[in-house]
């Protein structure tokens, strides 16, 4: 067996020549790939192996020798620390650039899709201050007060934040409120893994932009408790903007933030927001895109991109809460949504009714499962999670013989991978448009046109 040429400790020199998928410097020595985080394309850096692979090895940066020309100084004093932004050191025409190199590379590597036009990437309204929602992890401090912060990349290492850059200003002013009068409270404590003593796993701030509301979820390991209800109560009257504070219930001992008990414990259990004109209940539980006016702009698209006359029958799968069923029910002459989460699909019957909406079905069901059931769809909607469609979704839906199908993809890898089992199917693409939906990150969003071959 080959020996790597690199060992761990060993400090070497390099030249950086692309950005990873998770937004790190990628060079090569010997022929052997180095991942280096923070480091920048064009840039000569020496680094310490911390890690080797067979086929890659991961580094530390320990300076920089030639700087980028693009490198710039990021806005957030914890950058390098926290683990929430991965490029805040590239200034933001790069990363940009960056976004649409990541799905080229995919579309060629991972799909085998040579020669796609692929569209610039569309930059956010707001590349700071974006998110209208936060969700925090907590911990004891070393004398005991409660301490917020955000994960160190790839770990479960508490970063202490007290202002985040990328979070929008009203939520900030939420958090600073509902910081403060959590970290005055006598009994409240964060939960401790080691002995599992309840107490608070996760603070959760969801923003409204357009309404200028917030809703506040505390996750704890226990029940309810009297100092909960206070603490509601307290924020309610501190910060006005507070609509609703619920209690979330999670006595998992895993990574998954939210349990499925939910008790409110002062003012209303939702708020509302506007997208594309319309309303949109926001609760607890529901998904709903965190960055809204750039969603504004990429579900106008997809719109544009179906190129509706109001004779369609257009299938939304994976419908989450009916945003984008709503918004193609404004052009189409019916929508079938397909979600598999009950409460989402509720949400979504909600969001109908409170839009007077009638031509919009919702149905809770697999996708694999119902799509085999259906037929006469003009247009066919892909939005998956992150790990994209299943293979039977694929060829279910180019059974369908839709003119169009519209996907929207959060993931530029399970994208590709998904064209090229939909392609040979009698389909081609006829556009692609990235869209930067989480600046100073390395996330990439895109929507793709593909009709009929």
């Amino acid at each position: 067996m080959l020996q790597p040429p690199v060992q761990v400790d060993q400090t070497i020199q390099l030249t950086i020549h692309s950005l990873g998928h998770n937004g790190e410097g990628v060079g090569a020595y010997e022929g052997l790939a180095i991942f280096v985080d923070q480091a920048l394309p064009g840039e000569v850096v020496e680094v310490k192996v911390n890690s080797c692979h067979k086929r890659y090895a991961k580094a530390q940066l320990v300076s920089i020798v030639t700087p980028s020309a693009d490198r710039t100084t990021p806005p957030c004093p914890l950058f390098g620390r926290c683990g929430g932004c991965q490029i805040m050191h590239l200034t933001y025409d790069k990363q940009l650039e960056a976004k649409r190199q990541r799905v080229i590379d995919a579309f060629e590597r991972i799909g085998q899709l040579k020669g796609i036009a692929i569209s610039p990437c569309l930059p956010s309204p707001s590349p700071l201050a974006y998110r209208n929602k936060i969700q925090m992890p907590v911990q004891n401090g070393p004398t005991g007060e409660i301490v917020f912060g955000l994960y160190a990349k790839g770990s479960h290492t508490l970063v202490e934040v007290d202002h985040c850059e990328i979070h929008c200003p009203l939520g900030e002013k939420i958090f600073q409120s509902a910081s403060s009068i959590i970290k005055e409270s006598s009994s409240l404590k964060a939960y401790e893994s080691q002995n599992r003593e309840d107490g608070l796993r996760h603070l959760l701030i969801k923003s409204s932009l357009h309404s200028q509301q917030g809703l506040v979820i505390l996750v704890t390991t226990g029940p309810k408790t009297d100092e909960m209800v206070a603490i509601a109560k307290k924020l309610l009257l501190a910060c006005p903007e507070v609509k609703g504070v619920v209690h979330n219930r999670n006595d998992r001992h895993d990574n998954v933030i939210l349990g499925e008990e939910y008790t409110l414990l002062a003012g209303v259990s939702s708020i509302e927001e506007k997208l594309c004109g319309l309303t949109f209940k926001i609760s607890p539980a529901s998904f709903f895109q965190v960055n809204p006016k750039q969603a504004e702009k990429m579900y106008e698209q997809a719109v544009a991109f179906a190129g509706l006359t109001g004779k369609e029958t257009v299938l939304d799968a994976y419908c989450g809460v009916g945003t984008l069923a709503l918004i193609f029910a404004k052009k189409a002459h019916k929508v079938i949504g397909i979600e598999c989460v009950k409460t989402a699909c509720k949400d979504a019957e909600e969001n109908a009714a409170l839009n007077e909406i009638n031509n919009v079905e919702f149905i809770c069901d697999d996708v694999k499962k119902r799509i085999k059931k259906l037929a006469d769809v003009d247009v066919v909607v892909l939005n998956p999670p992150r790990q994209g469609c299943e293979a039977e979704v694929i060829q279910q839906t180019a059974s369908l013989n839709p003119d169009t199908i519209i996907y929207i993809s959060c993931d530029p890898a399970t994208l590709a991978r998904d064209l090229a089992l939909l392609l040979p199917l009698g389909y081609a693409i006829a556009g692609v448009q990235p869209f930067d939906m989480f600046p100073q990150t390395a996330h990439v969003e895109a929507v793709v046109k593909i009709v009929k071959s």
